[in-house]
């Protein structure tokens, strides 16, 4: 028997408190993460955030067209365009373009 095969096939002696990979994997993938797509970002000191009211406009440093990230518990997971999902016009997703990887995501940061 190979270490893989005692891995995915634990004989009963293996002991009471091991688990199933296969329950372990579907117990991993219920795990609820944040999901946030950021449109962008500005930077602006104490006083002109305290100005700020109903109306104002924040200027934030992305243009409209280039991709949005898509954020999973504070990394950047990948990158889309905002879309309309219903066809009332009152909700909107984001269609992904765009999966990064990990070093490309860290230097985005």
């Amino acid at each position: 028997m190979s270490d893989t095969d005692a891995v995915l096939n634990p004989s009963p002696a293996a002991g009471a408190g091991q688990r199933d990979p296969v329950n372990n994997y579907e117990t991993i993938l219920k795990i609820p993460v944040t999901v946030q797509v950021v449109l962008g970002s500005t930077s602006m000191p104490v006083a002109s955030l305290m100005k700020l009211g109903r109306g104002a406009v924040i200027s934030l440093d992305q243009r409209v067209g280039e991709p949005v990230n898509i954020v999973v518990n504070g990394r950047i997971v990948a990158r889309g365009e905002v879309v309309v999902v219903d066809e009332d016009s009152s909700r909107f997703g984001v269609s992904l373009t765009e999966i990064v990887t990990s070093s490309s995501a860290d230097s985005a940061i």
